[in-house]
């Protein structure tokens, strides 16, 4: 019987707390959720119906197996499989099955554990670990699962302690508050998905205020279709031949040719899912610099898409006058409020002013482990676990095992999801979590 101890309360805890807690060769399960809604994590716990998964709804399963479709459960309401469901339902979804899960576990005799606390350390002790709890309480376990989410974000470099002492500044897109007085003009930093979400929030709340965002590239996510593209029937001989070089420039050449003769390009990057790992794994590490240097914006983004309604949303917000997207380089943010924020346009020498009443910060996931704090500092500093060569996330193994600062596998740690971005590349959707969690407790207990 092996102990498991798993810290993170958002879906990717979810899907391998459940994963677990179904298997009858487990031990003790513990899941370390924090102080938010078991299961709901960030990405789940909004309120607000325009905040749309980017996913459709066929594929946003929290198991594997027939049973766990999310298109047909109550909670997704009437969607069709091929929908963008408000995430709040999706959140709605997971609490439902991680209560039929632990219903049935609980029947059938199994020890598991819930803890609504943040832990702060772990450390190997007698070879087991021990993951000690804010508040002192310590757990011990044959296996420890990070299932942590991103990091907490943190303030671009160049704003002014007096801009962040303002409040002007928002670091978390998520927390939020509602000004003193209604903004006149709001400035969001960054065009990825979560500022899709800040200026659809942002248009609703303060329906009077003028939007921008800006990136060095000032390009939205690309727009989902409605409807799924058929498979590409070219697709396995391109993904072989993306396989059979470890160079970004020539794939980047195989997908050009491909998408002249493809009648829709959504269906071929879609295609290349199935083999996104070994895609990343092959690239040696400059290249693997070179993609991020180059073509990350532009894979994000088409990889990535945003749902067609949102995007109606933004481009009436266009159309009207009331948001600007913008492609340059934030260089500082000073003030008290209005904030005063410089840029640089792309293209240009010379730097230029933006006022705002507000500026928020939505930049993406932040997993640099230089901005590591809690346990994930704690693993660091004591050699327990090491950032990966590109500093995107810890290394890691192909099947989540996390490594030394030698390259070694540390015994009895594991991760999954965001952690592993520099190990696998594609690892924060759903449906490779829900494959994920479902190798990890099959690993962690071969027996059942």
């Amino acid at each position: 019987m092996v102990d498991v101890v798993v810290v993170g309360g958002g879906a990717a805890g979810a899907a391998v707390f459940g994963e677990l807690i179904g298997r009858a060769d487990a031990g003790c399960v513990h899941w370390v959720t924090g102080q938010g809604r078991p299961g709901r994590g960030v990405a789940y716990s909004t309120g607000e119906d325009h905040h749309l998964l980017n996913v459709r709804a066929a594929g946003m399963g929290l198991f594997d197996g027939p049973g766990s479709v999310f298109a047909r459960h109550p909670a997704a309401g009437d969607a069709e499989p091929h929908q963008f469901v408000p995430r709040s339902r999706y959140g709605d979804y997971v609490q439902a099955r991680l209560a039929e899960r632990s219903c049935a576990a609980r029947q059938a005799g199994r020890c598991f554990e819930l803890h609504a606390a943040t832990a702060v350390d772990a450390w190997r002790d007698g070879g087991r670990w021990r993951v000690r709890l804010e508040g002192g309480a310590t757990l011990e376990a044959d296996e420890v699962v990070l299932a942590t989410g991103a990091l907490e974000p943190r303030p671009l470099r160049n704003a002014s302690s007096e801009a962040l002492a303002s409040g002007a500044y928002v670091v978390d897109p998520w927390q939020t508050r509602e000004p003193s007085a209604p903004p006149g003009r709001v400035l969001v930093v960054g065009t990825g998905l979560t500022a899709v979400d800040v200026l659809l929030s942002a248009a609703r709340r303060w329906p009077g205020a003028r939007l921008q965002a800006v990136s060095r590239h000032g390009r939205l996510p690309f727009i989902h279709r409605e409807y799924p593209a058929p498979p590409w029937p070219g697709q396995a001989a391109l993904n072989e031949a993306l396989l059979g070089t470890t160079r970004v420039r020539e794939r980047l050449r195989a997908l050009r040719w491909a998408m002249d003769g493809a009648p829709d390009w959504q269906a071929i990057v879609d295609g290349m899912r199935p083999v996104m790992v070994p895609l990343w794994q092959g690239l040696p590490v400059a290249e693997r610099r070179r993609f991020l240097r180059h073509l990350r914006w532009l894979w994000e983004a088409a990889r990535h898409r945003m749902p067609p309604a949102s995007a109606n949303v933004l481009q009436r917000l266009q159309a009207e006058g009331r948001l600007r997207i913008a492609a340059a380089r934030v260089l500082g943010v000073d003030g008290k409020g209005p904030l005063q924020v410089r840029i640089r346009a792309r293209g240009a020498e010379g730097e230029s002013s933006i006022e705002a009443d507000l500026v928020v910060q939505a930049t993406g996931l932040e997993m640099s482990p230089a901005t590591a704090t809690g346990l994930l500092r704690q693993l660091l500093d004591r050699g327990l676990a090491a950032p990966d060569p590109l500093r995107l996330g810890l290394a890691g193994t192909e099947d989540g095992r996390l490594t030394g600062p030698g390259g070694g596998i540390q015994p009895g740690l594991s991760a999954i999801g965001p952690l592993l971005r520099g190990t696998l590349w594609e690892c924060t959707a759903m449906p490779e979590i829900r494959a994920a969690a479902r190798a990890l407790a099959e690993r962690l207990l071969p027996g059942d």
